[in-house]
């Protein structure tokens, strides 16, 4: 789940704007009653075309969450497992892990939700899947009764599994476990059979509609009803549209950012989680990568005098208009506090001090003998580098301006480009960049995911999730390994070693972390009041793709319709 961008794309979908109107919204394939009907937007660019829940970060809007969903949900507030198709869990050692399902949970074709399903679920990581890595440490799997599940690890990592278990969709064994590999990853799975709290209505170019499931199990199992009838998904069209979209009442939640929606914010027509600044909650840590195969950029010292010349308050005050927070020295997010070692970071971590950039450049042999302004290699060979972001993420495109002009001025010489996004998504695969911002990883139950991400070994040709800027460490990789294998509610055991890892992290600056992106989230009081916020209704994360599992499913249970 990336940031959220608004490129001019789909001009047609401006026609949305008249199509959501107070009477019912014409989806292109049918109207539905405004007071039945919850219309979001934000994290869908194109049109709906796959509902594949294997095919991660490519089905449509709802797919996992609405239709298929995970083991286990996780409040990330509280630090706590919440219990979804799994009833109960218990490890009767490190290496199993026995899951019973919840009794009478059918999928939307009627079939029984069983352990079987489960053990297809994950038996399917042992083709090309995201989820393959699994198949590392897990010995085996089978079912041990009709609702009962028992997992065997070859090497236990509780952390790791229990993120998987959290956000991964289980589906049903009758439909799946007979695919091959090109049906696994290239069906579109046109018509979804899940377990969730929607099901599959209708789409159309402009959006996607799921309608309630009236057989959900979890009304009756965890008392949540959900109250839309309909939830109308619609496809991003451009900034102007959404807001006046938003400011309309005509959608109900945007999940996209919007420039100088902080002018907009009263707390009663529009809301979002804080009345101030960042107004909304922090969903994932954007990094400055560096690619470690540049003989400059692979030097530590280098990288330390670049942390030191960037100053975050002029990004955070200038393209964000405080809607974000400057992230700490070690990127792990606001959620994570309990894991961070505030002695090791007050003593050794960054900040912005272009003085001591200078002196840390100069320290390390990098000189500026030309005159030119901008400083050699310790070897005489000029720095030329460039930082590249995405073509229209206007709010990054302005971040590495201000990054760029805070490194020419002590003496980096930094440029700035704007490829389209699947070419800058390849050239940082393959390595073929000098500098990239990114923020792959969200919050998750674990820091572990994070530090997978920063440390992944070992480096491949081609890097699609994890570790884009090829650091290779033996020592801390080791450590991620151990944190790995901490069981998963040991939050003090786990400190330990990443207060051991923050300890290489902060002398090597593998990649440098800049801000907490947003969970973008404005909603309007028009038709549906009750948003989760600070103050009052619960604090869980609110509605956004991708955010279902970690409590935001709530929300489509606490919101009222408005008087």
């Amino acid at each position: 789940m990336k940031t959220l961008r608004l490129p001019a794309v789909l001009a047609a979908v401006v026609l949305i704007a008249t199509a959501c109107s107070s009477e019912g919204g014409d989806t292109g394939s049918g109207s539905y009653p405004r007071n039945e009907t919850l219309y979001t937007t934000g994290t869908a660019w194109n049109p709906p075309t796959n509902w594949n829940p294997i095919m991660r970060g490519q089905y449509a809007v709802g797919t996992f969450g609405l239709a298929y969903e995970p083991l286990f949900h996780y409040d990330a507030e509280a630090n706590e497992y919440v219990h979804w198709l799994a009833e109960s869990d218990e490890w009767p050692d490190e290496n199993t892990h026995v899951i019973t399902l919840r009794e009478g949970m059918t999928w939307t074709d009627g079939e029984a939700i069983d352990a079987e399903d489960v053990v297809a679920t994950i038996e399917l990581g042992q083709m090309d899947v995201s989820y393959s890595n699994i198949w590392d440490y897990i010995e085996g799997v089978e079912a041990t009764g009709e609702r009962e599940v028992t997992v065997t690890f070859s090497d236990s990592r509780p952390q790791e599994w229990m993120n998987w278990a959290f956000n991964n969709p289980i589906v049903p064994e009758h439909i799946w476990a007979d695919k091959g590999q090109a049906e696994l990853t290239d069906d579109p799975n046109n018509d979804p059979v899940g377990s969730g709290p929607y099901a599959y209505e209708t789409h159309a170019d402009d959006r996607m509609v799921w309608k309630r499931n009236d057989e959900w199990w979890g009304t009756e199992a965890l008392d949540l009803e959900m109250k839309p009838t309909y939830i109308v998904d619609v496809v991003n069209a451009s900034n102007e549209v959404t807001m006046n979209m938003l400011s309309n009442g005509e959608v109900d939640v945007s999940n996209n950012f919007l420039p100088g929606i902080e002018k907009s914010l009263d707390g009663e027509r529009l809301t979002s989680f804080y009345d101030g600044p960042p107004y909304m909650q922090s969903a994932n840590t954007a990094w400055l990568v560096v690619n470690h195969d540049h003989p400059v950029l692979g030097d530590a010292e280098f990288r330390q005098a670049l942390a030191h010349s960037i100053d975050l308050n002029q990004i955070i005050s200038g393209p964000y208009s405080d809607l974000v927070d400057g992230a700490n020295p070690t990127g792990l997010l606001p959620q994570w506090d309990a894991y961070i070692d505030q002695e090791l970071v007050e003593e050794e971590g960054f900040s912005y001090n272009a003085d001591e950039a200078v002196a840390i450049l100069e320290e390390a042999g990098y000189l500026d003998e030309d005159g030119d302004g901008y400083v050699e290699s310790p070897d005489g060979e000029p720095i030329n580098l460039t930082l590249e972001v995405p073509g229209g993420w206007s709010d990054w495109e302005e971040a590495a301006r201000v990054i760029s002009e805070n490194a020419q001025e002590v003496g980096i010489n930094i440029g700035t480009d704007f490829p389209d996004e699947g070419l800058l998504t390849d050239n940082r695969n393959s390595g073929e960049f000098d500098l990239v911002i990114n923020n792959e990883r969200q919050l998750s139950n674990t820091p572990w995911s994070y530090y997978d991400y920063l440390f992944q070994m070992p480096v491949r040709d081609t890097q699609t999730t994890a570790n884009f800027g090829r650091y290779e460490n033996e020592e801390v990789w080791d450590l991620v390994q151990q944190l790995a294998a901490v069981p998963a509610d040991d939050v003090e055991g786990a400190a330990e070693i990443t207060s051991q890892i923050q300890e290489i992290q902060l002398a090597e600056l593998p990649a440098i972390p800049l801000w907490y992106n947003g969970l973008w989230s404005q909603q309007s009081n028009s038709v549906w009041t009750n948003w989760p916020s600070e103050q009052g209704t619960p604090g869980y994360a609110t509605m956004w793709d991708g955010w279902f599992e970690l409590g935001a499913i709530r929300t489509l249970a606490e919101i009222e319709l408005a008087e």
